[in-house]
Protein backbone atom coordinates (compact mmCIF):
# COMPACT_ATOMS: atom_id res chain seq x y z
CA UNK A 1 0.00 0.00 0.00
CA UNK A 2 3.25 2.32 0.51
CA UNK A 3 4.42 1.95 -2.20
CA UNK A 4 1.38 2.19 -4.46
CA UNK A 5 1.01 5.67 -2.23
CA UNK A 6 4.36 6.63 -3.11
CA UNK A 7 3.27 7.00 -7.36
CA UNK A 8 1.41 9.96 -6.11
CA UNK A 9 4.03 12.56 -5.60
CA UNK A 10 2.56 16.60 -4.64
CA UNK A 11 0.11 17.89 -2.31
CA UNK A 12 -1.48 15.02 -0.55
CA UNK A 13 -4.64 17.36 0.47
CA UNK A 14 -5.34 17.81 -3.59
CA UNK A 15 -5.45 14.15 -4.00
CA UNK A 16 -7.55 13.45 -1.36
CA UNK A 17 -10.38 15.98 -1.58
CA UNK A 18 -9.95 15.41 -5.40
CA UNK A 19 -10.88 12.03 -4.49
CA UNK A 20 -13.94 12.52 -2.05
CA UNK A 21 -15.29 15.02 -5.05
CA UNK A 22 -15.44 12.35 -7.71
CA UNK A 23 -17.18 9.55 -5.22
CA UNK A 24 -19.42 12.69 -4.36
CA UNK A 25 -19.85 13.09 -7.99
CA UNK A 26 -20.52 8.87 -8.97
CA UNK A 27 -23.59 9.18 -6.21
CA UNK A 28 -24.86 12.24 -7.30
CA UNK A 29 -25.20 11.11 -10.68
CA UNK A 30 -26.38 7.75 -10.08
CA UNK A 31 -29.30 9.63 -7.82
CA UNK A 32 -30.09 11.99 -10.87
CA UNK A 33 -30.06 10.23 -14.11
CA UNK A 34 -33.17 7.63 -13.30
CA UNK A 35 -35.70 10.05 -15.65
CA UNK A 36 -32.59 9.98 -17.98
CA UNK A 37 -32.75 6.29 -18.25
CA UNK A 38 -36.82 5.87 -17.84
CA UNK A 39 -36.64 8.15 -20.83
CA UNK A 40 -33.85 7.04 -23.17
CA UNK A 41 -32.17 3.58 -21.42
CA UNK A 42 -35.41 1.77 -21.31
CA UNK A 43 -35.32 2.28 -16.96
CA UNK A 44 -31.67 0.71 -17.19
CA UNK A 45 -30.44 3.18 -14.09
CA UNK A 46 -27.27 1.52 -14.46
CA UNK A 47 -26.22 2.79 -17.91
CA UNK A 48 -25.38 6.72 -16.78
CA UNK A 49 -23.33 5.81 -13.63
CA UNK A 50 -20.97 3.54 -15.22
CA UNK A 51 -20.68 5.44 -18.15
CA UNK A 52 -20.00 7.78 -15.53
CA UNK A 53 -17.67 5.79 -13.74
CA UNK A 54 -15.58 5.26 -16.45
CA UNK A 55 -15.06 8.88 -17.24
CA UNK A 56 -14.24 9.51 -13.53
CA UNK A 57 -11.76 6.45 -14.14
CA UNK A 58 -10.45 7.84 -17.17
CA UNK A 59 -9.94 11.26 -15.80
CA UNK A 60 -7.91 10.11 -12.70
CA UNK A 61 -5.59 8.54 -15.19
CA UNK A 62 -5.41 12.11 -17.04
CA UNK A 63 -4.53 13.88 -14.06
CA UNK A 64 -2.13 10.89 -12.64
CA UNK A 65 -0.23 11.46 -16.16
CA UNK A 66 -0.63 15.10 -16.19
CA UNK A 67 1.11 15.75 -12.73
CA UNK A 68 3.89 13.31 -13.98
CA UNK A 69 4.99 15.79 -16.49
CA UNK A 70 7.62 18.46 -15.58
CA UNK A 71 5.36 21.35 -15.55
CA UNK A 72 7.69 23.54 -17.34
CA UNK A 73 6.92 21.64 -20.50
CA UNK A 74 3.64 22.49 -20.53
CA UNK A 75 5.24 26.07 -21.47
CA UNK A 76 6.34 24.74 -24.75
CA UNK A 77 3.06 23.66 -25.63
CA UNK A 78 0.90 26.62 -24.81
CA UNK A 79 1.54 28.23 -28.05
CA UNK A 80 -0.01 25.35 -30.05
CA UNK A 81 -2.76 24.45 -27.81
CA UNK A 82 -3.87 27.78 -28.42
CA UNK A 83 -3.12 27.76 -32.05
CA UNK A 84 -5.37 24.95 -32.01
CA UNK A 85 -8.15 26.24 -29.86
CA UNK A 86 -8.42 29.77 -31.99
CA UNK A 87 -9.95 27.77 -34.87
CA UNK A 88 -11.74 25.27 -33.08
CA UNK A 89 -13.54 28.43 -31.48
CA UNK A 90 -13.92 30.02 -34.44
CA UNK A 91 -15.64 26.51 -36.10
CA UNK A 92 -17.78 25.81 -32.79
CA UNK A 93 -19.22 29.72 -33.53
CA UNK A 94 -20.40 29.54 -36.77
CA UNK A 95 -21.15 25.12 -37.39
CA UNK A 96 -21.23 23.98 -33.59
CA UNK A 97 -23.41 21.15 -32.33
CA UNK A 98 -26.26 22.84 -30.62
CA UNK A 99 -27.40 21.52 -27.21
CA UNK A 100 -29.92 22.78 -24.74
CA UNK A 101 -30.32 25.69 -26.95
CA UNK A 102 -26.53 27.10 -26.99
CA UNK A 103 -23.86 26.15 -29.62
CA UNK A 104 -20.70 24.83 -27.93
CA UNK A 105 -20.21 22.08 -28.82
CA UNK A 106 -17.75 20.30 -31.74
CA UNK A 107 -18.35 16.63 -32.50
CA UNK A 108 -16.11 14.11 -34.06
CA UNK A 109 -17.35 12.44 -36.83
CA UNK A 110 -17.26 8.32 -36.49
CA UNK A 111 -17.02 8.50 -32.54
CA UNK A 112 -19.92 10.73 -31.85
CA UNK A 113 -18.04 12.75 -29.00
CA UNK A 114 -18.58 16.18 -28.20
CA UNK A 115 -16.79 18.00 -26.55
CA UNK A 116 -16.71 22.04 -25.67
CA UNK A 117 -13.71 24.05 -27.32
CA UNK A 118 -13.91 26.37 -24.80
CA UNK A 119 -12.58 23.62 -23.01
CA UNK A 120 -9.51 23.56 -24.65
CA UNK A 121 -9.35 27.48 -24.90
CA UNK A 122 -9.44 27.90 -21.24
CA UNK A 123 -6.79 25.77 -20.16
CA UNK A 124 -4.51 26.74 -23.14
CA UNK A 125 -5.21 30.60 -22.60
CA UNK A 126 -4.33 29.99 -18.95
CA UNK A 127 -0.80 28.35 -19.73
CA UNK A 128 -0.14 31.05 -22.23
CA UNK A 129 -0.75 33.97 -19.94
CA UNK A 130 1.60 32.31 -17.26
CA UNK A 131 4.62 31.55 -19.62
CA UNK A 132 4.10 35.21 -21.28
CA UNK A 133 4.09 36.71 -18.01
CA UNK A 134 7.14 35.01 -16.80
CA UNK A 135 9.23 35.57 -19.59
CA UNK A 136 8.02 39.37 -19.88
CA UNK A 137 9.00 40.47 -16.34
CA UNK A 138 11.76 42.55 -17.32
CA UNK A 139 9.49 44.46 -19.86
CA UNK A 140 6.46 44.32 -17.95
CA UNK A 141 5.24 47.84 -17.39
CA UNK A 142 5.93 48.16 -21.23
CA UNK A 143 2.69 48.82 -23.20
CA UNK A 144 3.63 47.14 -26.28
CA UNK A 145 6.16 44.92 -25.89
CA UNK A 146 4.74 43.02 -22.68
CA UNK A 147 1.05 44.19 -22.22
CA UNK A 148 -0.60 44.16 -26.00
CA UNK A 149 1.06 40.61 -26.41
CA UNK A 150 -0.48 39.54 -23.74
CA UNK A 151 -3.86 41.41 -23.39
CA UNK A 152 -4.94 40.63 -27.38
CA UNK A 153 -4.97 36.52 -27.17
CA UNK A 154 -6.96 37.13 -23.91
CA UNK A 155 -9.90 39.47 -26.21
CA UNK A 156 -9.87 37.40 -28.92
CA UNK A 157 -10.64 34.21 -26.91
CA UNK A 158 -12.35 35.70 -24.82
CA UNK A 159 -14.69 37.39 -27.61
CA UNK A 160 -15.16 33.56 -29.37
CA UNK A 161 -16.51 32.03 -26.49
CA UNK A 162 -18.87 35.27 -25.65
CA UNK A 163 -21.77 34.82 -27.88
CA UNK A 164 -22.24 31.30 -27.21
CA UNK A 165 -20.99 31.04 -23.32
CA UNK A 166 -21.04 34.68 -21.93
CA UNK A 167 -20.83 32.81 -18.17
CA UNK A 168 -17.47 31.35 -19.37
CA UNK A 169 -16.01 33.95 -21.39
CA UNK A 170 -16.59 36.14 -17.72
CA UNK A 171 -14.46 33.24 -15.83
CA UNK A 172 -11.76 32.89 -18.38
CA UNK A 173 -11.94 37.11 -18.82
CA UNK A 174 -11.58 37.62 -14.76
CA UNK A 175 -9.07 34.41 -14.55
CA UNK A 176 -6.81 36.69 -17.14
CA UNK A 177 -6.95 39.65 -15.30
CA UNK A 178 -5.70 38.33 -11.62
CA UNK A 179 -2.88 36.52 -13.29
CA UNK A 180 -2.05 40.15 -15.11
CA UNK A 181 -2.31 41.90 -11.69
CA UNK A 182 -0.46 39.02 -9.94
CA UNK A 183 1.99 39.09 -12.79
CA UNK A 184 2.95 42.97 -11.84
CA UNK A 185 1.27 44.32 -15.23
CA UNK A 186 0.33 47.96 -14.33
CA UNK A 187 -3.01 48.36 -13.04
CA UNK A 188 -3.83 51.30 -15.03
CA UNK A 189 -3.85 48.75 -18.19
CA UNK A 190 -5.98 45.97 -16.47
CA UNK A 191 -8.53 49.15 -15.57
CA UNK A 192 -8.24 50.14 -19.32
CA UNK A 193 -8.59 46.75 -20.76
CA UNK A 194 -11.52 46.03 -18.51
CA UNK A 195 -13.33 49.11 -19.35
CA UNK A 196 -12.64 48.37 -23.04
CA UNK A 197 -14.11 45.19 -23.15
CA UNK A 198 -17.31 46.48 -20.74
CA UNK A 199 -18.20 48.71 -23.24
CA UNK A 200 -17.75 45.83 -25.99
CA UNK A 201 -19.56 43.74 -24.57
CA UNK A 202 -23.01 46.20 -24.00
CA UNK A 203 -22.47 47.26 -27.54
CA UNK A 204 -22.78 43.26 -28.42
CA UNK A 205 -25.59 42.99 -26.56
CA UNK A 206 -27.24 46.23 -27.75
CA UNK A 207 -26.81 44.23 -31.50
CA UNK A 208 -28.06 41.30 -30.19
CA UNK A 209 -31.48 43.01 -28.46
CA UNK A 210 -31.80 44.61 -31.97
CA UNK A 211 -31.94 40.84 -33.57
CA UNK A 212 -35.01 39.57 -32.46
CA UNK A 213 -34.31 36.28 -34.14
CA UNK A 214 -31.22 35.31 -32.19
CA UNK A 215 -31.61 32.59 -30.05
CA UNK A 216 -29.14 33.22 -27.81
CA UNK A 217 -30.81 37.16 -27.00
CA UNK A 218 -34.30 34.66 -26.18
CA UNK A 219 -32.20 32.50 -23.93
CA UNK A 220 -30.54 35.82 -21.90
CA UNK A 221 -33.60 37.63 -21.72
CA UNK A 222 -35.69 34.37 -20.13
CA UNK A 223 -32.67 33.85 -17.72
CA UNK A 224 -32.70 37.36 -16.20
CA UNK A 225 -36.17 38.21 -16.66
CA UNK A 226 -37.03 34.99 -14.76
CA UNK A 227 -34.04 35.73 -11.68
CA UNK A 228 -35.04 39.68 -11.64
CA UNK A 229 -38.79 39.17 -11.89
CA UNK A 230 -39.94 36.25 -9.90
CA UNK A 231 -43.17 36.25 -9.73
CA UNK A 232 -44.16 36.82 -13.83
CA UNK A 233 -40.73 35.22 -14.99
CA UNK A 234 -40.24 31.46 -16.16
CA UNK A 235 -38.76 30.53 -12.13
CA UNK A 236 -39.27 26.65 -12.82
CA UNK A 237 -36.02 25.30 -12.66
CA UNK A 238 -35.16 27.67 -9.89
CA UNK A 239 -38.49 26.92 -7.92
CA UNK A 240 -37.74 23.15 -8.00
CA UNK A 241 -34.11 23.66 -7.06
CA UNK A 242 -35.13 25.77 -3.41
CA UNK A 243 -37.41 22.85 -2.45
CA UNK A 244 -34.65 20.37 -3.15
CA UNK A 245 -32.63 22.09 -1.31
CA UNK A 246 -35.06 23.19 1.49
CA UNK A 247 -36.65 19.51 1.54
CA UNK A 248 -32.99 18.43 2.35
CA UNK A 249 -32.85 20.26 5.47
CA UNK A 250 -29.77 19.90 7.81
CA UNK A 251 -28.50 15.96 7.33
CA UNK A 252 -30.54 15.54 4.48
CA UNK A 253 -32.98 12.49 3.00
CA UNK A 254 -29.65 10.58 2.58
CA UNK A 255 -28.27 9.47 -1.12
CA UNK A 256 -30.80 7.90 -3.52
CA UNK A 257 -34.07 9.48 -1.68
CA UNK A 258 -34.60 12.35 -3.86
CA UNK A 259 -37.90 13.79 -4.43
CA UNK A 260 -37.01 16.41 -6.91
CA UNK A 261 -34.43 14.74 -9.21
CA UNK A 262 -37.27 13.59 -11.26
CA UNK A 263 -38.80 17.53 -11.73
CA UNK A 264 -35.67 19.46 -11.41
CA UNK A 265 -34.16 19.84 -15.62
CA UNK A 266 -30.74 18.99 -15.23
CA UNK A 267 -30.66 17.71 -11.97
CA UNK A 268 -27.43 15.65 -13.00
CA UNK A 269 -25.44 18.39 -14.53
CA UNK A 270 -25.98 22.61 -13.82
CA UNK A 271 -28.24 21.92 -10.69
CA UNK A 272 -26.39 19.38 -9.18
CA UNK A 273 -25.74 20.79 -6.02
CA UNK A 274 -29.39 21.16 -5.29
CA UNK A 275 -29.63 17.45 -5.27
CA UNK A 276 -26.85 16.83 -3.42
CA UNK A 277 -28.09 19.18 -0.55
CA UNK A 278 -31.34 17.65 -0.57
CA UNK A 279 -29.72 14.18 -0.31
CA UNK A 280 -26.93 15.00 2.35
CA UNK A 281 -28.48 18.45 3.99
CA UNK A 282 -26.72 22.00 4.18
CA UNK A 283 -24.17 19.58 5.96
CA UNK A 284 -23.07 18.18 2.77
CA UNK A 285 -23.71 21.36 0.72
CA UNK A 286 -21.14 22.96 2.99
CA UNK A 287 -19.16 20.11 2.84
CA UNK A 288 -18.86 20.12 -1.03
CA UNK A 289 -18.29 24.01 -0.38
CA UNK A 290 -15.35 23.09 1.89
CA UNK A 291 -13.60 21.07 -0.31
CA UNK A 292 -13.69 23.64 -3.61
CA UNK A 293 -12.13 26.37 -0.70
CA UNK A 294 -9.59 24.17 0.30
CA UNK A 295 -8.67 23.85 -3.68
CA UNK A 296 -8.15 27.28 -3.96
CA UNK A 297 -6.16 27.57 -0.42
CA UNK A 298 -3.92 24.74 -1.28
CA UNK A 299 -3.45 26.10 -4.85
CA UNK A 300 -2.11 29.35 -3.59
CA UNK A 301 0.15 28.11 -0.90
CA UNK A 302 1.59 25.86 -3.95
CA UNK A 303 1.92 29.23 -5.95
CA UNK A 304 3.30 30.80 -2.81
CA UNK A 305 6.46 28.21 -2.26
CA UNK A 306 6.35 27.33 -5.99
CA UNK A 307 10.34 27.86 -7.17
CA UNK A 308 9.74 30.19 -10.24
CA UNK A 309 6.78 32.45 -11.42
CA UNK A 310 5.42 29.86 -14.23
CA UNK A 311 4.77 27.19 -11.79
CA UNK A 312 3.31 30.23 -9.02
CA UNK A 313 0.91 31.64 -12.41
CA UNK A 314 0.02 28.24 -13.06
CA UNK A 315 -1.47 26.70 -9.86
CA UNK A 316 -3.12 30.20 -9.59
CA UNK A 317 -4.68 30.46 -12.71
CA UNK A 318 -5.89 26.97 -13.36
CA UNK A 319 -7.46 26.80 -9.25
CA UNK A 320 -9.00 29.63 -9.32
CA UNK A 321 -10.39 29.30 -12.67
CA UNK A 322 -11.99 25.85 -11.54
CA UNK A 323 -13.18 27.62 -7.97
CA UNK A 324 -14.46 30.18 -9.45
CA UNK A 325 -17.14 28.40 -11.67
CA UNK A 326 -17.77 26.16 -8.96
CA UNK A 327 -19.13 28.62 -6.92
CA UNK A 328 -21.12 30.47 -9.59
CA UNK A 329 -22.46 26.84 -10.51
CA UNK A 330 -23.75 26.92 -6.61
CA UNK A 331 -24.68 30.12 -6.58
CA UNK A 332 -27.15 29.30 -9.18
CA UNK A 333 -28.17 25.88 -7.65
CA UNK A 334 -29.20 28.35 -4.29
CA UNK A 335 -30.81 31.25 -6.70
CA UNK A 336 -27.90 33.72 -6.22
CA UNK A 337 -27.03 34.22 -9.39
CA UNK A 338 -29.43 33.66 -12.67
CA UNK A 339 -29.16 30.03 -15.03
CA UNK A 340 -25.31 30.20 -16.30
CA UNK A 341 -25.19 26.36 -17.50
CA UNK A 342 -22.11 25.94 -15.96
CA UNK A 343 -21.55 22.44 -14.66
CA UNK A 344 -19.71 21.55 -11.37
CA UNK A 345 -16.58 21.02 -12.02
CA UNK A 346 -15.45 17.16 -11.17
CA UNK A 347 -19.24 16.36 -10.06
CA UNK A 348 -21.46 17.41 -12.85
CA UNK A 349 -22.03 14.40 -15.10
CA UNK A 350 -20.20 14.94 -18.56
CA UNK A 351 -17.16 13.53 -19.72
CA UNK A 352 -14.72 16.14 -21.64
CA UNK A 353 -14.98 18.69 -18.77
CA UNK A 354 -14.65 16.62 -16.25
CA UNK A 355 -11.52 15.76 -18.51
CA UNK A 356 -9.91 18.84 -19.00
CA UNK A 357 -10.93 19.99 -15.36
CA UNK A 358 -8.68 16.86 -14.08
CA UNK A 359 -5.81 17.81 -16.25
CA UNK A 360 -5.87 21.07 -15.07
CA UNK A 361 -5.33 19.73 -11.43
CA UNK A 362 -2.70 17.39 -12.80
CA UNK A 363 -0.74 20.36 -13.90
CA UNK A 364 -1.64 22.22 -10.49
CA UNK A 365 0.04 19.09 -8.92
CA UNK A 366 2.67 18.79 -11.12
CA UNK A 367 3.75 22.18 -9.77
CA UNK A 368 3.40 20.73 -6.63
CA UNK A 369 5.02 17.57 -6.92
CA UNK A 370 8.50 20.33 -7.97
CA UNK A 371 7.79 22.11 -4.35
CA UNK A 372 7.74 18.55 -2.80
CA UNK A 373 10.78 17.44 -4.58
CA UNK A 374 12.80 20.72 -3.43
CA UNK A 375 11.31 20.39 0.59
CA UNK A 376 12.69 17.10 1.06
CA UNK A 377 16.30 18.22 -0.71
CA UNK A 378 16.42 21.17 2.04
CA UNK A 379 15.23 18.35 4.54
CA UNK A 380 18.28 15.50 3.68
CA UNK A 381 20.56 18.55 3.24
CA UNK A 382 19.83 19.70 6.86
CA UNK A 383 20.07 16.10 8.09
CA UNK A 384 23.48 15.66 5.91
CA UNK A 385 24.70 18.74 7.85
CA UNK A 386 23.35 17.61 11.47
CA UNK A 387 24.68 14.20 11.03
CA UNK A 388 27.98 14.94 9.54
Amino acid sequence: MQNLLKKFKGDRTIWFVVVLLYVFSILAVYSSTGTLAYRFRAGNTEYYVVKHFIIVVFGFGLMYLAHNVRYSYYSRFSQLALIIAIPLLIFTLFKGTSIHEAQRWVTVPFINLSFQSSDIAKVALIIYLARGLTRKQETIRDLHASFFPLAIPVMLICALILPANFSTAAILFITSMILMFIGRIPVKYIMGLTGISIVGVALFVAVLMAMPDSGRTHTWQNRISSFVNKETGDTYQADQAKIAIASGGVVGKLPGNSSQRNLLPQAYSDFIYAIIIEEYGLAGGFLVLLFYLILLYRGIRIAHKSPGTFGALLAVGLSFSLVFQALINMAVAVNLLPVTGQPLPLVSMGGTSLWFTSLSIGIILSVSRKVEQIENEEVNHAEAITTG
